[in-house]
């Protein structure tokens, strides 16, 4: 697990998602912050990394990088557990709010 505070490249994200799942890599990303945690089994362990480093939860969202799909809409899919907040607004696994999304 990691938290990235600047941009990697598709080959890192690539090898990172051959080592793990194939070819997925799970992220948890702070809107706020504008950092993301990546690479481990879970969302829920990466949101717990974001918030022992100065994170909210209300600005931590679960997301899935398919790094085959840069040039493709489907290069982030919005499907996370720990998005799943109705006092948010949010009762999906996906992230509802369009403002957010583009975050």
């Amino acid at each position: 697990m990691q938290i990235l505070e600047n941009e990697i490249s598709i080959d890192e994200l690539t090898a990172i998602a051959e080592a793990g799942f194939g070819e997925m890599v799970k992220a948890v990303v702070d809107v706020d912050l504008g950092i993301v945690a990546i690479d481990a089994e879970l969302h829920s362990d990466l949101e717990a990394l974001c918030l022992a480093n100065k994170s909210i939860q209300e600005s931590l969202w679960g997301i899935n990088y398919y790094p085959e799909m840069e040039e493709d809409d489907d290069f982030i899919e919005y499907d996370s557990m720990i998005n799943i907040r109705p006092a948010q607004g949010n009762r999906s696994r996906g992230v509802d709010d369009e403002s957010i999304r583009q975050k």
